[in-house]
C-alpha cells in the first residue's frame, strides 16, 4: 500500500508542479508554441476543461487552475489517509 500512495502522491506534485508552469507561461506567451509547453498544455488540458466548464465567468479570468490545485491536493490528502487507516 505504501507504494500506491506515494505513486498518488508524485502523480499529484507532478501535476499540480505542470499547471503552475502552464499557469505562468500562460501570463508571458498566451499561445503554446513551444513543444514543450503543448505537451504541458495537452497534459494539463483534461483535468482543467471540466473544471472550467462549471466555473461562472470571471470577466477573463481563469482560475480552474487554482481550482484543480486544490481539489488536486485534497484528493490526495482523502486517499492518503485512507491508504494509512
Amino acid at each position: 500500500m505504501g507504494l500506491l500512495v506515494e505513486l498518488i502522491q508524485g502523480f499529484v506534485t507532478l501535476l499540480t508542479i505542470l499547471i503552475v508552469v502552464r499557469t505562468f507561461w500562460s501570463w508571458v506567451s498566451p499561445y503554446p508554441t513551444n513543444p514543450a509547453m503543448r505537451l504541458i498544455w495537452s497534459l494539463t488540458e483534461p483535468v482543467l476543461a471540466p473544471i472550467r466548464a462549471f466555473m461562472p465567468d470571471f470577466g477573463g479570468l481563469d482560475l480552474s487552475p487554482m481550482v484543480a490545485i486544490l481539489l488536486l491536493q485534497g484528493l490526495e490528502y482523502i486517499l492518503v489517509r485512507l491508504a494509512v487507516g
